[in-house]
Order: structure tokens, then C-alpha cells, then sequence
């Protein structure tokens, strides 16, 4: 039914950073909306768990006043992502937070119950800093661990990976016992949760229940849980809806658009367009199923529905790299434009590739179509040549939406919510039009401008300051960066970058305030 009352919501944030607050925040601004959010002190910082009991007290005494809840599972459970990682709670303390939704939903029926949970993720690294310590001696090992026993698991229906049984024994004796014994039973508390979670959605508690997979790969400890997960939404009635792809940081954010629709009566539309059609079979980096596989659930996942309709707003997709190249590890020279700082090395495939997405682009925008460009081609930041050509043609703020952030289904997902909800907003007659273009120029600037460029120097992408000089020093030095490029992106100089920060004193990810008149 279409309201056109203010709609606030109730909303768990994954963690505390600006990707999982301000981002689905800005989403709902875009259509008039807004996010309801714990106290700052019950929220997690960093590595110091958030307080679980007292968010769910917060949320059952804060979600009947709001228009639906968006709920991190990881949050609720545990105090966050990565005490979703590093916590020695129980399963049967995790299920009692759970409890909350159930009593939200019998003393409140009318209320939409959303909600997000992940799967555990073992990164492919040594950095322990949002895993447990010992990751700094044995993280890859785990990775490993968890793919052959993937492999392991399909082998027991067919598959034929050669010596994998001996792979899987010799490493399982070169780890030690006390180390796997720790990561693999909380694995198991974790898939627990997420199988209570399921029969939340069968028992109509929870609807849609996104289940995703953070940092993972086609054979993963995590892949193989979501194969016993997917069989039990099977197997289960379940009225409502759970969708399992990669993704961790946009849910949110495309949770946010669903409920944006939900509320007004209204169902976004795409067209899905990609000037390289097999790039959309590629799994990307950190991803564990093919491109246009995760396009579809994205997309379904934020309420919205895919068509063949010249007249719907193009959602272009520019393909995954065949040799899935990071920006966080892609080999680097000097600047050949001159200008301050270090530039990554691409060949004529590459500029071949930016040059029909451009051409794709700009085709859509002669038609009069609306475009939204999920910029996918590496991980952890956008694609140059892409955007300096659509900058030179004169046509990348015609777009309506961009995202080029890390993984893929995190730009993914994030385009898809922004443009989602310019679809909603329109219809309406809610669209806040100065949000929807500061979230546009937020994602260039953040996304391509700063992972792409300005980071560079900080250890491609992964370092942590020493100290707060450093520190202060690296927002100094990225606000001149980040300013200059809002500056001739949009040829605007009244336009600035302020307030600088590193949420996590790393230069991974980074927050920063635009200035200046968007409306």
C-alpha cells in the first residue's frame, strides 16, 4: 500500500563504520527517509565488542515507534562483525538475543522484520586485525583448510579435485589442534545462528533474510555452508523470501531500498546492460558465484525486479578483469600524467574494455535513458581509464548513480540501493534530488578518487598509522587530494572536502564530509 507519511526505520548496523551507517543513511535520504540508530555507546569500536543484550533491549523498546527494522544478525548475536569473528559467546547466548525478533513480531504482527547475517569469513591473509590473533600466523593456512574441505564435500557427490584428500591431511597435521579447534567451533556457532535464523523466516518472523558471504571464493569453508544452508531454505516452508550471495558491507544499504519500496508501494526496475557479455559468467575476486548470478540477487534482494523495457532506468555493468586484479596489489610506477602520487599499470585490453563500457554509457544517455554504473572491473576501487573517459566525454555526472568499492558485490550493492531509491523517491514525490547527487559524488570521490588514487601511497590500501601524527599527516594530505579531484570532476570550485578521518586509523576505508550546495 502507498504512503506518503515520513518513514523512519529502526536499524542494526553491521559495525560502526561510515559504510554501514552512512551509506544506508544516505540511501534513505535520497527518498525522504530516515534511519534510527543506536546509541553511540552501545555500538562495537574496532576490536571492542558492541553490547548485545543492551542493543536488543534498544531495539525492542525503539522499533514499534518506527515505520520496520533492518537488523544485522552479526550485531544482535554478537556486538558486530568482528565479534562475530573473535567472540567466545555462546550459541545458546546468540539465540536468546534472537529471541527479540520473535517477541518484536508477536507484539507487533504489522511490522516488517528484516534482516541480514553472514558467513563467517576465513580471509585469504595474515592481517589479524579484525580476525582472531593467531591469523597473523596462520591465516592463509586457514583459508586453505576451509577450500579443501569445500573440496572435500563435492567430491562426496562427483567431483574430482586430484590429491585433495592428501592436501587436506597434511595440513590439518601442520596446523595446530588448539588453533583449528577455536576458528572451527565458532564456525559452527555461527552456522547455528544462521540456521536459526532460517526457521525465523519460516516461522514468518523475518522477511526478506539475506544470508552473504563476506571476502570469499569459489571454494571456501564459507561456500560450503551456504550448500547446507540453501538446502534447508529448501527444505523448510518458508512464505517470505532468503537470498544467499556475496556481499557484506551494502546490505544494508540495498535492506534500506527494499524497505523504501515496501513502504511507498513501489517496485524499482532495471535493465541490466554489459558491453562485455561473458565478463558477466566471471566470478570475481572475493566472490563465489558468477557475475550475473550476483546482478540478479542484488537486485531482487532490494525489492526490485530486472526488465526488457527500453523506458526503465540501464543498470550497466562493467565487467570483472579476467585476471581478477586488486587495487590493493596491482603493481605501481610513478604517475604518468605527473601529477603527485602513483598510478597503477594497464594495456591496451584494459583501455579497450573502458572504452566500450564509455561507449555503452554514452549510447544509454543519447537515448534518454537513466544509467547507474556498478564499475566492477577490479576489486577495492574503480577503474580509471573508465572514469577519466566518461569525465572526458563530458557524460559521468549524467549518471545517476556510480559504486566502484571493493569487493564487487559491495559496489554492486551499493549502486543498485542508490538507484533503487531514486526510482522510489520519484514515484513518490519524495525524492530529495541534493541527496541523490551528493551520494553520486560521494561514491566517486570515495570509490575512484581515494581507493583508486589517493590511497595508493598508504601500502595499497591496507595500512594501519603508526601513530596519531601519521595519521594526521594522511588526512591532511588525502583531503588536498580528494579536494582537488571533486574539483575537476565536476568543474565546481565552490564544492569542498572536509572533516578527513580513517573510522578504523587504517587507510582501507575512509570518511569524509562534502561541502558546498548540492540541492
Amino acid at each position: 500500500m502507498t504512503s506518503t507519511r515520513a518513514l523512519s526505520l529502526a536499524f542494526l548496523p553491521l559495525d560502526e563504520r561510515p559504510v554501514n551507517i552512512g551509506l544506508p543513511a544516505g540511501i534513505a535520504a535520497i527518498a525522504g527517509a530516515t534511519l534510527v540508530l543506536p546509541p553511540a555507546e552501545l555500538l562495537p569500536k574496532l576490536r571492542q565488542p558492541g553490547d548485545a543484550d543492551g542493543l536488543g533491549r534498544w531495539l525492542e523498546s525503539t522499533a514499534a515507534t518506527t515505520g520496520a527494522v533492518i537488523a544485522s544478525l552479526d550485531m544482535l548475536c554478537y556486538g558486530g562483525l568482528i565479534a562475530a569473528r573473535t567472540t567466545g559467546d555462546a550459541a545458546l547466548a546468540a539465540f536468546g538475543r534472537l529471541d527479540v525478533l520473535r517477541r518484536l513480531h508477536a507484539a507487533h504482527p504489522d511490522l516488517p522484520l528484516c534482516a541480514v547475517s553472514l558467513v563467517m569469513r576465513a580471509s585469504n591473509s595474515y592481517n589479524p586485525q579484525e580476525e582472531p590473533d593467531y591469523w597473523a600466523q596462520h591465516g592463509m593456512e586457514l583459508h586453505q583448510l576451509g577450500a579443501l574441505h569445500h573440496r572435500d564435500l563435492l567430491e562426496t557427490v562427483g567431483g574430482k579435485f586430484e590429491g585433495n584428500a592428501a592436501k587436506l591431511e597434511a595440513l590439518r597435521a601442520e596446523l595446530l589442534g588448539e588453533v583449528v579447534a577455536d576458528f572451527e567451533r565458532r564456525r559452527l556457532r555461527n552456522h547455528q545462528v544462521n540456521l536459526e535464523a532460517i526457521a525465523l523466516a519460516s516461522e514468518g518472523v523475518i522477511d526478506p533474510l539475506l544470508i552473504t558471504a563476506d571476502d570469499t571464493a569459489e571454494h571456501s569453508a564459507g561456500s560450503a555452508e551456504q550448500v547446507w544452508l540453501r538446502q534447508w531454505t529448501k527444505v523448510l516452508p518458508i512464505a517470505g523470501e532468503v537470498l544467499m550471495y556475496p556481499g557484506a558491507d551494502e546490505v544494508a544499504a540495498v535492506l534500506v531500498a527494499r524497505q523504501l519500496g515496501a513502504h511507498f508501494g513501489v517496485v524499482p526496475a532495471f535493465t541490466v546492460e554489459c558491453a562485455d557479455p561473458p565478463g558477466m559468467e566471471r566470478i570475481a575476486k572475493y566472490e563465489n558465484s558468477p557475475m550475473r548470478e550476483a546482478v540478479e540477487r542484488q537486485i531482487r534482494a532490494s525489492g526490485s525486479r530486472i526488465v526488457d523495457d527500453a523506458g526503465a532506468m540501464s543498470l550497466v555493468v562493467h565487467a570483472p578483469d579476467p585476471q581478477r586484479r586488486d587495487h590493493c596489489g596491482m603493481v605501481v610506477q610513478k604517475n604518468r600524467a605527473g601529477h603527485d602520487g602513483t598510478e597503477t599499470i594497464f594495456d591496451a585490453d584494459d583501455a579497450a574494455e573502458a572504452t566500450k563500457t564509455a561507449d555503452l554509457i554514452e549510447r544509454l544517455l543519447a537515448a534518454g535513458r537513466d544509467v547507474a554504473l556498478a564499475d566492477l572491473r577490479y576489486s577495492n576501487g574503480g577503474d580509471p581509464l573508465l572514469v577519466e573517459e566518461l569525465h572526458r566525454r563530458g557524460i559521468l555526472l549524467e549518471m545517476v548513480a556510480y559504486g566502484g568499492c571493493n569487493t564487487a558485490g559491495n559496489a554492486l550493492g551499493s549502486v543498485v540501493a542508490a538507484a533503487a531509491a531514486i526510482q522510489i523517491g520519484r514515484a513518490a514525490g519524495t525524492l530529495d534530488a541534493g541527496a541523490a547527487r551528493r551520494m553520486l559524488l560521494h561514491r566517486l570521490i570515495e570509490d575512484f578518487a581515494y581507493m583508486t588514487l589517493a590511497r595508493r601511497p598508504y601500502n595499497a590500501g591496507v595500512y594501519t598509522f603508526r601513530d596519531a601524527s601519521e595519521e594526521g599527516r594522511a588526512e591532511a594530505a588525502v583531503c588536498d587530494d580528494l579536494d582537488a579531484s571533486l574539483k575537476r570532476l565536476t568543474g565546481r570550485l565552490d564544492l569542498g572536502i572536509a572533516d578527513v578521518r580513517f573510522p578504523w586509523h587504517r587507510s582501507f576505508e575512509v570518511d569524509f564530509t562534502i561541502t558546498g550546495d548540492l540541492s
